[in-house]
């Protein structure tokens, strides 16, 4: 048997496995259970969270002859044709590369046919932003008026760029980026299932690096898989995805409020040698800038900063080295390197002038700092405890 990728083998199967979805999958089962099923549906969200996923589940829980609290049973008759691809009345289309009028005028010619075998004959359309201005007036029409056995099912990552007449004309709903708690629940579950030990911080670290998106989260799992003796430890992971640990970030973030320019240098060339990418590392650093920017702002870290308590406790010991007005200028800079790096050869210099410009930058002073100096000051002063010597003055004789 030809080998098959995690996320498509552990793809789910009911509304229950769809991650962090749950304010539509409950939805969904509720118009399958009372028969109220709409012709037209805009899944729209970011890529990974469960879009298509949700659409094939949708479409075998209503044809299915024996759901299940909503849910398809796939086990029927139906059910297993759909998952075998041998009952043609469920009929994916990928936009990006059927985006032509001619395209969607066959899609309303075989629409206009009723079912061979299922109840409702229903049409999941992938990217559908990417359909041609003519392409969209030609669904419309079918969208308007369409037969009693048709359902439409619309995906995209981009949903500003579909005309308002053809949102208007379906159910509309967003999917969420996945939790990383769930994100890491689930990769537990797989590796216990594949029989493969995984640390907790390195599928924590996976997650974080998948910006939500569950796919993108097994697609990095099974990168680490297929070269894995049995175990999967966080060190592997930092190697596989080439981004710096803590420990690295912690250290080039020290130095830099030093003004080490010398420990700074030390730092990229352990950040080239080890193979880490620049551009990467860049992003690792904005993101700890702004996690020592909440540290500084925030007293709920636990809820926006995604890491173990011990984290937490050093971030907050760091962010008190600086001041919030010369992180808000740090955040500018990398954010302006991590831009330039995108499109230069050179990222390294951008990253080494970038620390450079970080170091010699003045600190300077806000208000609400310089107000708390001035009150510490007059409580000395009338606490006893500072005492201000008198000048004598000297009478000096013209010449």
């Amino acid at each position: 048997m030809s080998y098959q990728a995690i996320y498509r083998k552990f793809r789910p199967r009911v509304f229950d496995d769809v991650l962090g979805q749950e304010h539509i999958t409950t939805i969904l089962k509720n118009q399958i259970l009372s028969d109220n099923i709409a012709h037209a549906y805009l899944f729209s969200g970011t890529r990974g969270t469960g879009k298509t996923s949700t659409a094939r589940i949708f479409a075998r829980a209503i044809n299915c002859i024996d759901i299940c609290e909503g849910n398809p049973c796939n086990k029927c008759s139906i059910c297993k044709g759909i998952l075998e691809e041998s009952i043609m009345d469920i009929v994916e289309i990928d936009a990006a590369s059927n985006n032509s009028v001619e395209d969607i005028r066959e899609l309303r010619e075989n629409s206009k046919y009723p079912p061979s075998n299922c109840k409702y004959k229903v049409y999941i359309i992938d990217e559908v932003h990417m359909l041609s201005k003519g392409a969209f007036n030609a669904l419309l029409k079918i969208l308007e008026e369409p037969p009693k056995h048709l359902i439409f099912i619309l995906a995209t990552t981009e949903p500003q760029r579909l005309p308002a007449t053809i949102i208007s004309r379906c159910q509309r709903y967003d999917f969420k980026r996945v939790m990383v708690d769930d994100i890491v629940k689930n990769m537990e579950k797989i590796c216990n299932e594949v029989g493969i030990s995984v640390e907790k911080n390195a599928l924590e670290l996976i997650a974080r690096n998948s910006d939500g998106a569950m796919r993108d989260a097994l697609s990095i799992l099974d990168q680490c898989l297929s070269f894995t003796d049995g175990s999967i430890t966080y060190e592997y992971v930092l190697s596989t995805l080439g981004i710096a640990n803590n420990d690295l970030l912690f250290q080039t973030v020290d130095h830099i409020l030093d003004s080490d320019i010398n420990g700074t240098v030390d730092d990229i060339n352990t950040i080239i040698q080890n193979g880490i990418d620049i551009i990467q590392f860049i992003k690792d650093m904005v993101n700890h800038f702004r996690n020592i920017m909440m540290a500084k702002t925030s007293t709920r870290l636990e809820n926006i900063i995604d890491g173990s308590n011990e984290y937490i406790e050093r971030l907050k010991q760091q962010a008190e080295k600086i001041d919030l007005n010369r992180v808000i200028s740090f955040l500018n800079i990398l954010s302006e390197a991590e831009n330039k790096s995108k499109w230069s050869t050179q990222s390294r210099i951008i990253l080494e002038v970038s620390i450079i410009k970080m170091i010699k930058m003045p600190q300077e002073q806000d208000i609400s700092s310089l107000i708390d100096k001035v009150n510490k000051l007059e409580k000395d002063l009338a606490s006893g405890a500072l005492t201000v010597a008198k000048s004598s003055t000297r009478q000096q004789s013209a010449p």
